[in-house]
């Protein structure tokens, strides 16, 4: 046989979750995916400066969570985003490859870090 009892409430708890539910985060996510946009364009390589200035960002918030998707609107004839050729690489008409560069990684890492740290101070400060 299982037996539970407990004593007192749990009213700081329900008060906690329902402050965490009506936070609104939005302007953290804003704040990151502005700096984001900044650390990309400042480290895309530049040719034209086409791909650079056509990065962009979407967040979207659900129920269950939310995210920050960064976007490049620059895309070659063939229908490939040209900042996906520069960072894995691609074949040239010739037949010879142009190796890519992992600019966005190394760039990005930091920031990701950031934005979870912040992110749970945020949410256990409540």
């Amino acid at each position: 046989m299982i037996r539970f009892s407990h004593r007192g409430s749990f009213d700081n708890s329900e008060k906690f979750f329902k402050r965490i539910k009506n936070k609104n985060y939005r302007p953290i996510l804003e704040r990151y995916a502005t700096q984001g946009l900044t650390l990309l364009r400042s480290v895309t390589p530049q040719d034209s400066g086409l791909t650079s200035d056509s990065w962009g960002f979407d967040i979207s918030i659900k129920k269950s969570g939310f995210s920050i998707h960064w976007t490049n609107k620059n895309i070659t004839n063939n229908g490939v985003p040209v900042v996906i050729l520069l960072q894995y690489g691609h074949g040239t008409r010739s037949g010879s490859f142009v190796e890519g560069k992992d600019f966005i990684n190394p760039i990005m890492r930091p920031l990701f870090d950031n934005l979870s740290e912040n992110l749970w101070k945020e949410v256990t400060s409540l």
